[in-house]
């Protein structure tokens, strides 16, 4: 009963953190930075993986995509395939999950849906590690044309889908983890039910309810001379 709650807790874990890891491709906040004026906001210039976007103080946006992918900086089209690499993943995690939980009725015996949970928590864990790569490389970047000083261009700073693609991969890869660590814990106990079983050869082939007979005392002997000497004794009182 304890190993189908964690495995019921681990599929919620990553479940959550593949949909927050799906969520974070379209979001739009990846980088941000703002010019401020004496009272207001005047515009904030903001980009994803798709386009880069400036909104005024009226709450305009013009945005503009992104010309053709073979014109891309290299760490946005490695940012895009390792993060549609953890939707995938993730997906698939999902279903091998549904399949090889105790609590569901589906994949065969508990040896094999054992195997298709592992599977399952290895597909979560890469997921969430692809995920990390991804938004790490993008927010390294942020970050080293922030503090570079001979950059002149326009600096941005980390947006709101980096912290959400970094819960995201932490909830994949704990998940993943946990649901890997309870199909080891599931088997180790079913293989330790049969230790005492040997055991059963030490004990005694009698039924219960049946002993062994005691070894009897054989009665004792006397002799004839004792016997006499006693009648004689009782003869003259």
């Amino acid at each position: 009963m304890s190993n189908m709650v964690t495995e019921i807790l681990a599929f919620i874990l990553t479940t959550s953190g593949w949909v927050l890891i799906s969520s974070t491709i379209p979001t739009d906040y990846w980088k941000v930075s703002s010019l401020d004026g004496t009272v207001i906001t005047t515009a904030t210039f903001w980009s994803n993986l798709w386009k880069t976007c400036v909104t005024d103080s009226t709450g305009v946006s013009n945005c503009k995509d992104f010309p053709s992918m073979l014109a891309l900086d290299g760490y946005i089209q490695a940012c895009r395939g390792l993060m549609i690499t953890a939707v995938c993943l993730g997906f698939f995690g999902a279903v091998f999950a549904l399949v090889g939980m105790k609590c569901t009725k589906i994949g065969g015996s508990d040896q094999s849906k054992a195997r298709t949970a592992c599977i399952a928590g290895v597909n979560f864990i890469l997921s969430g590690l692809c995920s990390l790569s991804a938004c790490s490389l993008y927010a390294h970047r942020i970050t080293s044309e922030f503090f570079n000083p001979m950059f002149v261009a326009q600096k941005y700073e980390l947006g709101v889908a980096l912290f959400i693609g970094w819960a995201g991969s932490i909830l994949c890869i704990l998940g993943g983890v946990i649901l890997c660590f309870s199909i080891a814990d599931s088997s180790t106990t079913s293989h330790t039910g049969y230790a005492y079983r040997g055991a059963e050869s030490n004990v005694s082939s009698h039924p219960r309810g049946h002993t062994q007979p005691m070894s009897q005392r054989p009665p004792p002997e006397y002799s004839s001379s004792s016997r006499v000497q006693h009648f004689d004794k009782n003869a003259y009182v």
